[in-house]
């Protein structure tokens, strides 16, 4: 995916209608932001493919610096901190994955301050070495500041308490040491392509929250419990069981009074 303009282009391109693919199977609201991810993955690859050309100077250095820039807020400052919050916008109903993941945001959103000022104060480059690039961003305690990215954006889904979150942060957890190991120098470029790959996982954490809302009857816009859907019902039966049996209205009759025998 980071080996050339072409392969950055084609997965980009793959990726961002996934992205699409994963917005359209949203109900409810609170699961847009990490429904959304697919989608800036695909489009940080498509910014890649623009740093290749400006390497090979296909493209303006003006247009690849301007490229640089984008790639690296949103793989630095924008990740670490978006990653999290958008996995506590999903749970948001389950008080104990709340709980969890609150410390998880405040790590990521350390870390994106971090970075951000790292990217003000500093010069940001792209050089390719081989098949890969090189982003190279002067990180004051760099050691610290990467270990709490990955700690907010792989630890997030762990925290989650959702089985198909949970297979999201494991295989990038996978996918995080492969990179370090095989690419260390180039990283940051590896792990957003591979990042960008297993984003689209997602899907199937949709699809597979839709049809249990569909095989417990919830419509769109409703929590998981159902509630609203079991009080509609509730309120039905009392108004069914309430309603009078062949009544005439314009000339009511009184209840018809036992009769006693009569005495012989």
């Amino acid at each position: 995916m980071c080996w050339s303009p072409t392969a950055d282009l084609v997965a980009g391109s793959v990726v961002g209608g996934v992205g699409i693919l994963a917005l359209s199977r949203v109900r409810r609201p609170r699961q847009v932001p990490l429904a959304c991810l697919p989608l800036i993955l695909g489009a940080h690859q498509l910014v890649e493919s623009v740093v290749w050309r400006g390497a090979d100077g296909t493209v303006s250095a003006s247009a690849a610096h301007t490229a640089i820039l984008i790639w690296a807020a949103i793989a630095f400052p924008l990740l670490p901190g978006y990653v999290p919050l958008a996995v506590l916008s999903a749970v948001w109903p389950d008080h104990a994955a709340r709980r969890r993941l609150l410390p998880l945001c405040a790590i990521g959103l350390a870390s994106s301050s971090a970075l951000a000022y790292s990217m003000a104060s500093g010069p940001v480059n792209a050089v390719p070495m081989g098949h890969v690039l090189t982003y190279s961003v002067q990180i004051p305690a760099g050691g610290v500041v990467i270990a709490g990215y990955l700690l907010a954006g792989l630890g997030a889904p762990m925290a989650s308490g959702n089985r198909e979150l949970r297979a999201f942060g494991v295989i990038g957890v996978v996918g995080a040491a492969v990179c370090v190991l095989a690419w260390h120098l180039a990283f940051a470029s590896t792990w957003c392509a591979f990042a960008a790959v297993i984003s689209v996982t997602l899907v199937y954490w949709l699809w597979r929250d839709r049809a249990a809302d569909d095989a417990r009857g919830i419509g769109r816009g409703h929590d998981a419990s159902g509630a609203d859907l079991a009080l509609t019902a509730g309120e039905s039966d009392v108004t069914e069981q309430s309603e009078p049996h062949d009544v005439d209205a314009a000339n009511p009759q009184p209840p018809a009074r036992p009769t006693r025998p009569s005495a012989p």
